[in-house]
């Protein structure tokens, strides 16, 4: 039965419950959908009395570019890889992925395809050509202050103001935050959340370890220890760091938890393989790479207006506790905020 009305790739789309791009690919002939979906479009459009458009252009691929290049957050990528995939299926859309760093890549993707994920450090040059094309991009990943880009990210600033919280409120007054190799911006982020949090309590001190070379964190620690400074509390800039860290503590005689406690960031694998199991910051990577995705779809189906602004998404983070945090025995009460305020100490090492 025919439908009142013009019937577009829209109403189709509604009427399967996929995206207009799914939509669009199945009716002309391209490859990304499965046969089974494909046959689904074409009975409905039948149905619907659905008649192309003789100009109708084909649509491009998606498509996914990771770069290649950043080891530390391998495993970020690949839980981002995860959800954009597991969208792409349940729309029953095909993808392209790729691993580069190439400056010429990126904008001949551009021109070629319908939208780009742009995942990690790209060159900010290759992301300039690219997006004068026109093409529809969405970035994971860091952009400049009021960048005219949509960006899919998450909340590295509120994840460090959630630790110190819980940091505080188990007791901690002298709490360390492990920074390790200086300039990711994720880090510092981390770090300037959490020193907001403790610049609203009296008498707690926040020490920050930095160090370039493999071996940092015990030559800063033992720094530390002989100004007379010992943190009850360490507070990870990702999970490699505090593997280490609970490594060398560890190896030094502490136990964890009842004399320190160790929070990391990221919830990778290892995080459930050491013992203690580590108390981290789920980061929520395939949830970023699903939204990613979504607005993509929205932005290729709909166009960006000249003038209208750019979009810029947060997937929330959230604390998993484990066994390697536990309450402050040394000071086991909660921060009091109706305190006189007095000026926390900012130490770097």
């Amino acid at each position: 039965m025919k439908s009142r009305g013009r019937v577009t790739l829209q109403t189709i789309a509604r009427e399967v419950g996929l995206s207009k791009y799914a939509v669009s690919r199945s009716l002309s002939g391209k490859s990304g959908v499965s046969e089974e979906t494909r046959e689904r479009i074409r009975q409905t459009a039948e149905r619907l009395g659905y008649s192309k458009p003789a100009n109708q252009a084909a649509s491009g691929d998606i498509a996914v570019v990771f770069h290649d290049l950043d080891p530390v957050n391998s495993e970020l990528y690949m839980q981002i890889q995860n959800g954009v995939q597991a969208e792409a299926h349940r729309l029953g859309m095909g993808l392209r992925l790729l691993w580069t760093h190439s400056q010429g890549q990126l904008e001949e993707l551009a021109r070629t395809c319908a939208g780009l994920l742009l995942v990690g450090p790209h060159d900010r040059e290759a992301i300039r050509a690219a997006m004068a094309t026109g093409t529809p991009i969405i970035r994971f990943g860091w952009v400049d202050p009021l960048e005219d880009a949509d960006q899919v990210s998450g909340t590295d600033h509120e994840a460090g103001q959630a630790v110190i919280q819980y940091l505080i409120d188990l007791g901690h007054r002298s709490i360390a935050y492990v920074y390790g190799v200086p300039g990711y911006r994720g880090r510092r982020e981390r770090f300037y959340g959490a020193r907001e949090i403790a610049e609203r309590y009296q008498g707690v001190t926040l020490h920050v370890l930095q160090f370039e070379e493999e071996n940092g964190f015990a030559e800063a620690y033992r720094g530390l220890k002989d100004k007379g400074d010992r943190p009850t509390a360490f507070f990870c800039a990702h999970d490699g760091l505090a593997l280490t860290v609970v490594s060398e503590l560890l190896g030094q005689g502490y136990r964890i938890p009842d004399d320190v406690s160790v929070v990391g960031f990221g919830d990778f694998s290892p995080a459930k393989q050491i013992s203690p199991a580590l108390t981290t910051v789920r980061m929520e990577g395939q949830e970023c790479g699903a939204v990613g995705l979504r607005l993509l779809l929205e932005r290729i189906e709909n166009p960006r207006q000249p003038g209208t602004p750019a979009r810029r998404v947060h997937v929330v983070s959230r604390i998993v506790e484990r066994r390697s945090t536990g309450p402050c025995k040394a000071t086991a009460h909660p921060g009091d905020r109706s305190a006189p305020r007095q000026e926390p100490r900012i130490v770097s090492v």
